[in-house]
């Protein structure tokens, strides 16, 4: 038996809680992973995961092994560390989170990959919150302001958030020009998948005067389906900069009430502060950080 893969899959699976997702990131079937977790079950004489029909858990053996796994794979992570730097060329896996919205990533994700060829990148579109460590990412983007979260972090660049709408919206409903009047509008507005909550619009408001409770025309978790139907004319919404950049140079959408909303936001990247950053990760923030908001 292959003891270090059949390691790396038993960390996977008890990552995902999947064998199909653990054989999707692999690129092999449910049944070759179930199959290579049978295997490590039958040379240890334990059982590591609870099986039903819908899920699968750690049994307590298993959440024991799994600690010493993953330690395990740190200790050949830092091998593997040692050699690619006395090579000097990055090269491995690296497992990166990225927020779900991916055309501002996508150019800069083509360009590393023709100049590092030897890094294999496994990226996770998602706007969850993720833990980082726990489920064995290298690093992961976010924006915002970061609290003091035991990460270290990068910033990567600015961008702002603004409030914009179709011409024929706007020629039909009027243009508002302060907060209040966004009471009579339609608000497409954005809930965060991980807490539930809906995204707070950069609103400037006088000294302690409350934000308005604006209408709920639309919620949803979707950036590209709020661009759909403000292209549409269905409403005003607030988007980062970045995702309307061609909307707006080609005038099917405008903003609006800029001088009343907000300054800008950064988006960083995050990686655990026990770890020097490897040199595949210090070459793909690097990147990042020349050519995603260039």
């Amino acid at each position: 038996m292959d003891s270090l893969s059949g390691i790396g899959v038993f960390v996977l699976v008890a990552d995902t809680r999947s064998f199909a997702e653990a054989g999707r990131m692999l690129g092999v079937s449910p049944s070759a992973v179930g199959k290579s977790v049978a295997r490590m079950e039958a040379h240890l004489k334990v059982r590591l995961f609870h099986r039903s029909t819908r899920h699968i858990t750690l049994t307590p053996e298993g959440e024991k092994f799994l600690e010493r796994c993953r330690r395990i794979l740190c200790e050949v992570e830092a091998a593997e560390l040692e050699l690619s730097e006395a090579a000097g060329t990055p090269s491995g896996r690296l497992r990166v989170s990225l927020p779900r919205y991916s055309r501002l990533f996508e150019p800069a994700i083509a360009t590393f990959m023709k100049q590092y060829p030897q890094v294999r990148l496994d990226l996770d579109f998602t706007d969850r919150m993720v833990d980082v460590i726990g489920e064995g990412y290298d690093a992961v983007v976010r924006s915002g302001e970061m609290q003091d979260s035991g990460l270290k972090r990068r910033r990567l660049g600015q961008f702002r958030r603004i409030l914009a709408a179709s011409p024929d919206y706007l020629a039909r409903h009027g243009t508002p020009r302060r907060a209040s009047d966004l009471l009579r509008h339609c608000c497409l507005h954005y809930r965060y998948p991980s807490t539930g909550k809906l995204e707070q619009w950069p609103l400037k408001t006088a000294a302690g005067a409350p934000a308005p409770e604006l209408p709920l025309t639309l919620i949803c978790n979707s950036v590209e389906t709020r661009i759909f139907l403000a292209l549409g004319g269905l409403g005003i919404v607030c988007l980062p900069d970045f995702t309307i950049k061609e909307e707006l140079a080609s005038g099917r959408l405008v903003t609006v009430m800029d001088e009343r909303t907000r300054g800008n936001a950064t988006m960083w990247a995050l990686w655990p502060a026990s770890r020097h950053p490897s040199p595949k990760l210090r070459v793909f923030v690097d990147h990042l950080a020349r050519h995603m908001f260039a």
